[in-house]
């Protein structure tokens, strides 16, 4: 009885670091959009119900070098910063980037997804991952600096690059979280550098006046409630002659 319950624990584990090896291993291989890229991607939605695009291949290696950065609403508010490099790079930021050198961004890696999606707008229906608004926080190009490219920087742990956006500008870093155990190694830090486009006083403004997709819920909730109540008639006093 001990034996099996200690044999199931460990075979767990097993799996499980196997799990974060894969992930971290995806990511760090070939950036071509292949099959294999983007097969999470697809197995995650459901195209007769969601507006998001479809898996493209393409075998051309062509790299525009743009990035995007979306204000996602989905059941927790997050930013997602994608890089171009011969397919789509993802990753999630929580709080959203900053112009502040003094703000270290938390950046989690999750799957890739296809170049069209760089230019998603609009809302992921109700029941699909990620079912919220998504819209363009900022979009632009990038450069890579000290003559590196993209897959010498991930084994390296670290990314230098120059943002030519709307609203980030200037050289930023990203870097390989050393914090944890290896489990955390698809945990990156966005970092900006102290340049002319540095902002001690940036403050992240959302284009969308809600937070999660919960927040405008439970507002739509209250609203429907507070036009009922103006709605209903109050019933009114009489008062009775003496």
């Amino acid at each position: 009885m001990i034996s099996s319950k200690l044999i199931n624990l460990y075979t767990e584990r097993l799996l499980l670091k196997r799990y974060f090896y894969l992930t971290i291993s995806r990511f760090d291989q070939n950036k071509m959009p292949s099959k294999n890229s983007l097969v999470e991607y697809e197995k995650k939605r459901d195209f007769k119900k969601t507006h998001e695009p479809k898996p493209t291949y393409d075998d051309k290696s062509t790299n525009e070098y743009r990035f995007v950065v979306q204000e996602h609403h989905a059941s927790i508010l997050h930013f997602d910063f994608r890089l171009e490099y011969n397919g789509v790079m993802k990753r999630s930021i929580p709080k959203g980037p900053s112009l502040n050198p003094r703000d270290k961004r938390l950046a989690i890696m999750v799957e890739d997804h296809p170049i069209p999606y760089m230019n998603f707008e609009g809302k992921i229906p109700e029941g699909e991952y990620g079912a919220g608004e998504v819209r363009t926080w900022d979009i632009g190009t990038y450069e890579l600096l000290n003559d590196s490219n993209i897959d010498t920087g991930i084994e390296q742990g670290k990314l230098t690059f120059i943002l030519n956006g709307k609203k980030l500008k200037g050289q930023f870093h990203m870097i390989r979280s050393r914090f944890g155990s290896k489990q955390r190694a698809n945990q990156w830090l966005l970092m900006k550098k102290k340049d002319e486009f540095a902002n001690e006083n940036f403050v992240l403004e959302r284009i969308l006046n809600y937070g999660s997709r919960r927040d405008l819920q439970s507002s739509t909730t209250t609203n429907k409630k507070r036009q009922r109540q103006s709605t209903t008639k109050s019933p009114t006093r009489t008062t009775k002659r003496r």
